[in-house]
């Protein structure tokens, strides 16, 4: 299935961290942090401003960005876990 964000929101998927064991402790799936890497998968066209013109958006399919580990909307998509939220919520851009 294909879905398009609207006007200045974002698709995302979150990156799996590598798991590292220290000293054998394995620590289940439900007391781990929720990853705050992920990469853009989709966008949007853009924001509107007062004067009513798109301005785009800073981030394009495939950055990879720092984003809040509660922050945006959980979807379900083709069995896969993406989360959606507006640009704003985005704290950085990595290289």
């Amino acid at each position: 299935m294909k879905v398009m964000p609207l006007y200045d929101r974002v698709l995302l998927k979150r990156l799996e961290l590598k798991e590292v064991k220290k000293g054998g402790i394995i620590i289940p799936d439900t007391a781990k942090e929720k990853p705050q890497e992920a990469e853009v998968i989709a966008v949007g066209k853009g924001r509107v401003n007062e004067d009513g013109k798109v301005v785009p958006l800073e981030v394009k399919k495939g950055d990879r960005v720092l984003i809040g580990k509660y922050s945006g909307t959980e979807v379900t998509i083709d069995g896969v876990e993406h989360i959606i939220l507006r640009e704003e919520e985005i704290l950085a851009k990595l290289d």
